[in-house]
């Protein structure tokens, strides 16, 4: 009986192990101070209590790294970067780690607590905006929409020197309120809205248009693609926020690589939805096995 036990522990323990998520976070491992690109830099939420921060402290991992360049952003910054008000509670924090050549990526670590936008929305907003080469860790410690993540991004860049275009700053942010809007809004889940903002701009890297009745075109024709049906208001919406990027020049060619990595991302996140059920039901299954066996075990 003791050997059977021990072999249904050791079955117990390799499942158990098998169906634990297993959560890919942007890579932040220390491996010392880099000189060229300078410390990572986390950017604390103002309205965080010092429990709450300490918390925050904790899931990005700030402590693993020797040194850190530390700051906090408020309602003003808001309202400076983006145009936002500037008597806003901020909570969303972020933590920064530049890197060389390696595309830009991102990782929400709580995301129950980032309630409105998904990685793949900050990720589409950052590359508009003109962040590159960077992991980014988005971490709150209460229930947040995730706005004013943004924000602190932008200060971390800003205080390091590197200044990112006011404009595409503002229509990054307007990017990713149209992208939340139109999900609440209509019903469309927010990985296909994340995609058909992708594809979007993949084409109009493609075509390079010219007016706005092309950019409206492109809109149309994703739309139909993906066979996501929006109201003509939110269609309009998506026309003029890529017509405001048309008139940025904003180059999409450049970060083209990031957009089709992006692409495939989101299609895995929509495919997996089945996988997941299944998954779900294998548990249910297995669990209720163990109960039996332990159950005629003692009987």
């Amino acid at each position: 009986m003791i050997k059977r036990i021990g072999i249904w522990f050791t079955i117990v323990t390799l499942l158990t192990l098998a169906v634990l998520p297993m959560t890919s976070y942007a890579s932040t491992g220390d491996q010392g101070i880099n000189e060229k690109l300078g410390l990572p830099i986390v950017v604390y939420g103002e309205a965080l209590s010092p429990e709450q921060k300490a918390e925050v402290k904790e899931l990005l991992e700030v402590d693993q790294h020797d040194q850190v360049d530390e700051f906090t952003v408020n309602g003003q910054d808001l309202n400076e970067y983006i145009g936002g008000n500037p008597n806003a509670n901020m909570y969303s924090s972020v933590k920064i780690i530049h890197k060389e050549d390696s595309g830009l990526h991102l990782e929400i670590v709580t995301p129950d607590n980032i309630t409105q936008v998904t990685k793949e929305m900050y990720t589409n907003a950052l590359l508009t905006a003109g962040v590159e080469n960077a992991d980014v860790l988005v971490a709150s410690s209460v229930k947040v929409s995730g706005h004013s993540a943004l924000t602190g991004i932008y200060k971390a860049y800003d205080a390091k020197g590197v200044k990112l275009d006011k404009e595409r700053m503002q229509v990054a942010s307007e990017e990713l309120d149209v992208a939340t809007s139109i999900a609440k809004e209509s019903g469309v889940d927010e990985a296909k809205i994340s995609e058909l903002l992708t594809e979007i701009k993949k084409e109009i890297a493609e075509q390079d248009p010219a007016t706005k009745e092309e950019v409206e075109q492109i809109v149309e024709e994703k739309l139909n693609s993906l066979n996501i049906e929006l109201s003509p208001e939110d269609r309009q919406r998506l026309t003029d926020l890529f017509e405001k990027m048309r008139d940025l020049n904003i180059n999409f060619d450049a970060v083209k690589n990031q957009l089709d990595d992006l692409t495939g991302n989101i299609k895995d996140l929509v495919q997996d939805e089945g996988f997941w059920a299944s998954l779900k039901n294998a548990i249910l299954s297995f669990l209720e096995a163990i109960v039996n066996f332990f159950r005629n075990l003692f009987s």
